[in-house]
């Protein structure tokens, strides 16, 4: 049986983040759907449960992974903050910064005090508080 499952698969696209995504909402409009009773809610929720289906069983492998990429790009900022804010919990002896010109991660040690930091991508100079 899944030997069966591989072969259907092969050529086809399968799950990506967007599909995890949407897949996740599509199970929290349910819940909501469950104590709102909105048709619309419901619709909307299965014509997405449809979409996550068809790229999944896709065969045009390069179009899914465009959009794909496109999804990627447009939740990036969201990805990186939440990155950062995971990095700043669990490091407690430094301090992160984003440099002002290239946007480049700098990490310092904390309790420095003022201090000039070279950014190591654009070798750009300014001034933060550890």
């Amino acid at each position: 049986m899944k030997e069966k499952f591989i072969r259907f698969m092969q050529g086809r696209y399968g799950v990506d983040n967007l599909n995890t995504h949407a897949l996740w909402f599509v199970i929290i409009l349910l819940v909501i759907n469950i104590f709102l009773q909105n048709t619309f809610i419901s619709i909307f929720s299965y014509v997405i449960w449809f979409i996550v289906i068809y790229r999944t069983f896709s065969r045009q492998v390069y179009k899914r992974y465009v959009e794909n990429e496109k999804y990627l790009k447009m939740i990036q900022p969201i990805t990186q903050f939440f990155h950062l804010h995971k990095k700043r919990m669990s490091d407690r002896s430094h301090k992160y910064f984003r440099c002002p010109q290239c946007k480049q991660m700098v990490r310092l040690p904390k309790g420095k005090g003022k201090i000039i930091v070279t950014c190591p991508k654009c070798q750009n100079k300014f001034e933060k508080r550890t």
